[in-house]
This record gives structure tokens, C-alpha cells and sequence, in this order.
């Protein structure tokens, strides 16, 4: 029997799945699990430009990658203009790394430069909008710039290899961050046309499989990012992509099952609770899938798979939550929701904020909800059957990045600064 240590997303190669790291840790997109969940205690409820903000650091360049967290440090990616008389000229995609109790920039490494400007990308994105992946045991940050390629750097910043041959044509740009999952590094690779999911060696960057779409969509292109899970105490990893979700085996790439759906530019990460796979199918009419997965190599579920789907305002952009008895979602136009996580039945749906594009982080020692919108308002609604909105913030900035959290604090990336909110002591 394979242990659960295979399925470490991020860099907890000392824990298995489904127990969280310190809070301290939060080393990839949506935390220690993917799932948006923090055990962090004594998280702040309120703050503002100025209120409860321990500091704000100005950023170099852009990005829209989520900050990763851990030994005191933070790391994020950027794409930065080179400099002097260079208009026009390759971007410079780097890793960055910051202190977490102070916010000065310790080290920005280039990870490489791109091969040419890029074409024009969506307005919600960016060169650098994949997070990176922190294996803190290992002293390993794994910097994913989507069709550019990927690089691994030491905690010192060093650059230890670059993979830059899986070459495909992006649509919008790159945005889907990579797994970790058993010393692989596992991402989709969902471009224009001839859509893969690929995986590479995490101590060296070797490519070990690259898996065709199996897809009839029109539209290949989308940018979820993979989410292991164990069924059956069979590892998997779940990828969606336009027009179906596939779990993936993540040694051999070899498809286990699948569910179709009418999507693409499909952009949430899958989550998994109590058994059950919840995806959004993306654009243009999204829908809201529970899916039971199989444990074994079974082809097309989609007739006995799907438990419940969910047409009514369900996300483009943002991952969803589950907590309890429940699963929560925000539409991309701010509007939330909280349904039976068993049967799909409506609790209640409500405006939360304005346009969204940041995932959810649910905080388990309050039972709280935190949602960021993309004009910088901050709302904390309760997770419960009733909503119930417990606090409303702005800081001034837009913000499109998910949060990071560790006891009494938690970081957003804004259009031009990092952001630590800290809880008052």
C-alpha cells in the first residue's frame, strides 16, 4: 500500500495529505492542502489602507502570483522591465523573497528572461501569475512561468535548473500553478492547441511523462491548477481543462477517469471533501460539478460520477471552499453562495463584494470567510447557513492574488505592493 506521503502538494514532505503544517507554512497556491483552509489563530477581522497594516512593500514589476510562505519568508514571482533604454525588450521573470516580520526584500533572482514579449495577454493577467511552490525541507522554491518554462532555485536564491522545452501557445497567458506531488512537479499545459499535462522531475527538472488532452472542445485553452487526492489509497491528481476534468496517475500521466462538461478557460482549482470532487466548468455558462471520483482506471463517469451540479451564479475565476456540512463559491461578479455539500441544495446566495478573482480563504478557529475583490475590498462573512457579513475593508489597491496566512497575520499582493495584516496585540 502507498502511503499518503506521496501525495504532498507543496513542500510538506514530512506531512501527509489531509494533515496541515504548522501555520507558519503555506507553501503553495491556497495553503498547506490547496483548499484555501487555515489553522492559523488570532487572524485579524478588520483593516483598512492604514489600520492594522504591519507593513506594505513596493514590489518590482508585475505579477499576479499568490505569495508562498515559510522559515520566516515569503516568496513571490514577478515579471521586471529590464533596465536602461531596453523599451520593449524580454521581461525579466524573476523569484523574489522577502522577510515576513518586516517586509524587506532579501533577494530577486532572474529566473530567465522571456524569450520575446509575449502577445497581448488577457487584463486580469499577468507574465508572472502562476504561483510558486516552497519545499521547505528540501530548500527548494519551484518558480512556474507557465509556457516559459520553470525553474528551481535554492533559499538563497540560487538557481539550481530551468526546464524551458515544453513549448506550446498560450491564450491569455500563463496562470495555472503547478502540484507537488511525490517529487514531481505536475501542471496542464492547456494552450491554443494540442493541450498536455506534463510532469517534471523536482530534484532536476527532467521531463518524465506529457499526457495529450483527450478533449473535443473548440477551445483548448484554460489554466486550473492540479489538486492530488487519494481514493482508495490510490494517489491522483485532478487537472480540468476545457470540455472535462481528468485524474491524472501521477507516475505514469495515464488518465483514471474523467467527467465531461461544456467549458474552457476553466481557471478554479478542484477541491476535495468528504469523498466528493467539486469543479467549476469555467466559460461561458459556468456550472458547478460534485463528482464522486473512481478508484480505479475507469474512463468516462460522467453518467455515475456526477452527485449534483449547480448552474446558478458559480465561478469563472475564483476556487471554491468547503467547510462543514457546506461548500461555498463567489461568481467572478462578487455574488456568494452556500450549498449542502451532499446534495447541492441552495442555503443562500448573496452579494458579498464587487468583481472577484481572488479564492477564498476560510479560517477553521473562527469559522470565518475571508473574500478579497479585485478593487481591494476585503469582506469576512460567517460560514454558516444563514449570511451573515462580519466585516467589510479596503485597502486601497487592486488585488487579484489569493491570501497567505500564519498566526495573527496574512498577506495579499496588490497591483503594486505585498501587503502583511496583522491582527493588533
Amino acid at each position: 500500500m502507498k502511503q499518503k506521503l506521496r501525495l504532498i502538494l507543496a513542500a510538506a514532505a514530512a506531512f501527509s495529505l489531509g494533515t496541515a503544517p504548522a501555520p507558519a507554512q503555506w507553501p503553495q497556491f491556497r495553503g498547506p492542502e490547496g483548499n484555501g483552509h487555515t489553522s492559523a489563530k488570532n487572524l485579524p477581522v478588520r483593516w483598512s489602507a492604514t489600520e492594522n497594516i504591519a507593513w506594505k512593500t513596493p514590489l518590482p514589476g508585475e505579477g499576479w502570483s499568490s505569495p508562498v510562505l515559510g522559515g520566516g519568508k515569503l516568496y513571490l514571482t514577478a515579471a521586471v522591465e529590464p533596465g536602461g533604454d531596453q523599451e520593449g525588450a524580454p521581461l525579466s521573470l524573476q523569484a523574489i523573497c522577502l522577510d515576513a516580520a518586516t517586509g524587506a526584500i532579501l533577494w530577486a533572482r532572474e529566473a530567465f528572461p522571456q524569450r520575446a514579449r509575449s502577445p497581448k495577454i488577457h487584463s486580469k493577467n499577468s507574465h508572472a501569475s502562476p504561483t510558486p511552490i516552497l519545499a521547505l525541507e528540501a530548500g527548494r522554491l519551484y518558480a512556474h512561468f507557465g509556457h516559459e518554462g520553470t525553474a528551481c532555485f535554492d533559499l538563497d536564491g540560487n538557481r539550481l535548473w530551468a526546464n524551458r522545452e515544453l513549448n506550446y501557445a498560450p491564450v491569455h497567458g500563463g496562470g495555472g500553478s503547478p502540484a507537488l506531488v511525490d517529487g514531481k512537479l505536475i501542471f496542464s499545459c492547456d494552450g491554443a492547441s494540442s493541450p498536455f499535462v506534463a510532469a517534471l522531475r523536482a530534484k532536476d527538472g527532467t521531463l518524465l511523462w506529457k499526457t495529450p488532452r483527450d478533449t473535443d472542445a473548440k477551445k483548448t485553452f484554460s489554466f486550473s491548477t492540479p489538486l492530488a487526492i487519494e481514493v482508495g489509497d490510490r494517489p491522483q491528481v485532478v487537472v480540468p481543462g476545457s470540455n472535462r476534468v481528468v485524474a491524472y496517475d501521477p507516475d505514469s500521466g495515464d488518465p483514471v477517469w474523467f467527467v465531461r462538461y461544456e467549458g474552457y478557460s476553466v481557471v478554479p482549482r478542484p477541491i476535495f471533501a468528504g469523498g466528493i470532487v467539486y469543479v467549476s466548468s469555467a466559460f461561458d455558462n459556468p456550472v458547478v460539478y460534485a463528482i464522486r471520483p473512481a478508484a480505479k482506471k475507469s474512463g468516462d463517469i460522467t453518467a455515475g460520477g456526477v452527485v449534483w451540479s449547480e448552474t446558478k451564479r458559480a465561478p469563472n475565476t475564483p476556487s471554491m471552499l468547503a467547510a462543514g456540512d457546506e461548500v461555498y463559491w463567489v461568481s467572478d461578479g462578487g455574488l456568494a453562495t452556500c450549498a449542502d455539500a451532499k446534495t447541492g441544495e441552495l442555503h443562500w446566495q448573496e452579494r458579498a463584494c464587487g468583481p472577484c478573482s481572488a479564492s477564498p480563504l476560510y479560517a477553521a478557529e473562527t469559522g470565518l470567510i475571508y473574500i478579497q475583490d479585485e478593487r481591494g475590498k476585503g469582506v469576512v462573512i460567517k460560514a454558516d447557513k444563514a449570511f451573515k457579513i462580519v466585516a467589510q475593508s479596503d485597502l486601497g489597491e487592486r488585488t487579484l492574488a489569493s491570501h497567505a496566512a500564519e498566526d495573527g497575520a496574512f498577506y495579499i499582493r496588490g497591483e503594486a505592493h505585498l501587503f502583511k495584516i496583522a491582527a493588533e496585540k
